[in-house]
């Protein structure tokens, strides 16, 4: 920026330095979300079984930038907000069972191209009022046209019983301001000890169906003989099956 420049040109450049700014983290959610959506497919086609329920993924708005960075001490360029503010992409994933949470971590700490930065496990040591996550910091590579860049991702792997409980406790403190009654505060503990508990016992239904599952000895079905991918079911040519066979 140069001082002969006029003020509607001050105004365009720096909305063209925030807009690439905002995008690369836009464009580290995408990778992410690609990498996750990949995982999906090849469990359900794998394994006939899919880890994960859903995802969320959101990018911190400017305003919620520049409030967290005053909370911080301020800051005097973009790359203080780089340095100070680590959550501004962020993505969520809710699996079915609390063995899948570590399931998930590990399989994004086996990709290559991903830098696991921090790891809070809030599953072993759950915050005071309850809450529970495991929350992954990873950092994801972005190309842009002129260079490379490593953005931070925040990443919550949750159950389903604890991503409700923390969607309605977030809604609760919303509503009183944060000032919750203590009375309150007592019974969302009591409540986040009953999703524990529940996790608990959905976990232990779902060991025993998977040894049910590995005890029981089936013949090969029909399906067993396609393959299906992408929604196209092939037929397996017995060539192949004896080319697979053999190695």
């Amino acid at each position: 920026m140069t001082a002969n420049d006029s003020p509607i040109e001050q105004l365009k450049r720096i909305r063209h330095q925030l807009t690439r700014f905002m995008m690369t983290y836009q464009f580290a959610l995408l990778e992410v979300e690609t990498k996750i959506e990949i995982l999906q497919q090849e469990f359900q086609l794998l394994h006939d079984y899919n880890p994960i329920e859903h995802t969320k993924s959101r990018l911190k708005d400017p305003e919620s930038i520049m409030k967290k960075l005053m909370r911080k001490g301020g800051a005097t360029a973009l790359d203080d907000i780089r340095s100070f503010v680590k959550d501004i992409a962020g993505i969520r994933i809710t699996c079915s069972f609390l063995s899948d949470i570590y399931r998930i971590a590990d399989m994004l700490r086996n990709q290559d191209d991903l830098n696991i930065v921090s790891v809070k496990d809030y599953l072993r040591h759950p915050k005071p009022n309850g809450y529970k996550s495991l929350h992954l910091l990873i950092e994801v590579p972005v190309y842009m046209s002129d260079r490379q860049e490593a953005v931070p991702v925040e990443v919550q792997i949750r159950t389903i019983a604890m991503d409700f409980w923390a969607s309605l406790e977030h809604k609760i403190f919303y509503k009183f301001n944060g000032s919750v009654p203590d009375r309150l505060l007592a019974e969302l503990k009591e409540a986040a000890d009953t999703a524990s508990e529940l996790d608990e016992k959905m976990e232990r239904l779902q060991r025993e169906v998977e040894e049910i599952k590995h005890a029981a000895s089936e013949l090969p079905s029909e399906s067993d003989m396609r393959l299906l991918i992408d929604r196209q079911s092939f037929a397996i040519p017995e060539p192949l099956l004896r080319l697979v066979e053999e190695e």
